[in-house]
């Protein structure tokens, strides 16, 4: 694993107790980010149809998926974000296959109002992309 990724899953900023929201989730997701996040956590990861506010959310986002699809989700995602909770963005690594230019998530999360941090390898496989709101910050 890449020096910049955690074994434990803390450069996500999810704590002890929080409920994650995991959208647009399919059989290539890292299984390993997805366990890290829950023994963080201690709680199970929620799909797209949990009915209530959660303290963080991942949506996993490959190359070829529509870019203004995804600035749809990523207003969704946050509608559903109690206060200010983490929000990322995932996408397979260069060179591997889904994987996604980090201008095409600046630009959809442009879309929806957001500002986009610089890429965070998370894993071997997927590198992490931190929003935020207008305003907010990085």
């Amino acid at each position: 694993m890449n020096e910049t990724a955690s074994k434990n899953a803390e450069e996500f900023g999810f704590h002890e107790g929080d409920v994650i929201q995991e959208w647009l989730w399919d059989d290539d997701v890292s299984d390993s980010i997805r366990d890290r996040i829950m023994t963080l956590t201690g709680e199970d990861l929620v799909d797209e149809d949990y009915g209530a506010a959660v303290n963080g959310v991942i949506i996993w986002w490959r190359d070829g998926d529509d870019e203004d699809a995804l600035a749809d989700t990523i207003v969704d995602a946050y509608a559903v974000l109690g206060g200010d909770g983490p929000l990322w963005v995932l996408t397979p690594k260069p060179g591997r296959p889904g994987a996604a230019s980090s201008i095409t998530v600046q630009s959809a999360a442009t879309t929806a109002g957001m500002n986009a941090a610089t890429p965070l390898t998370v894993s071997d496989d997927w590198n992490g992309i931190h929003l935020t709101p207008y305003g907010k910050g990085r």
